[in-house]
């Protein structure tokens, strides 16, 4: 999908795009959520992207936990969809965010935080979480 973005990018600039997002939340045994501090952004969210063309948000969930936690999950349910969102990125892009959020269910793998959009990833409280990266992750989180 970083592909299909930057192709986007280099015809439209950093005019305001439309994107569709999909992620998760997953709940440990001690009721605590699982959060990725971003390399984009520097800043703490849930784990998820960008569709890629022709992708369901179930699929792309579950490719982003792989590729930026190192877990395999189940989609256990829908959690809502948000439209609300402009993000301004650091290098001046802008995007009207169309989040799909899913409660999921862990099946398989090591939590591993070693890939190119992962600085960090560990389960908060959440009486107890970090300063959020945008306003549809808080949401969620609530």
């Amino acid at each position: 999908m970083a592909d299909c973005i930057k192709d986007i990018r280099n015809k439209v600039g950093h005019e305001p795009i439309i994107l569709n997002f999909a992620g998760g939340i997953l709940v440990n045994q001690s009721n605590q959520v699982l959060l990725q501090k971003r390399s984009d952004l520097n800043q703490w969210g849930l784990p998820g992207s960008a569709l890629e063309f022709g992708e369901t948000a179930e699929s792309a969930c579950r490719r982003e936990f792989i590729e930026e936690t190192g877990l395999h999950i189940n989609i256990d349910s829908l959690l809502g969809i948000s439209t609300n969102h402009i993000q301004h990125y650091p290098n001046g892009d802008v995007a009207q965010a169309i989040a799909t959020f899913f409660v999921v269910k862990y099946c398989q793998g090591i939590l591993n935080s070693q890939n190119d959009e992962t600085l960090d990833l560990k389960y908060f409280s959440k009486d107890n979480l970090p300063r959020i990266f945008n306003h549809q992750h808080e949401t969620c989180l609530k």
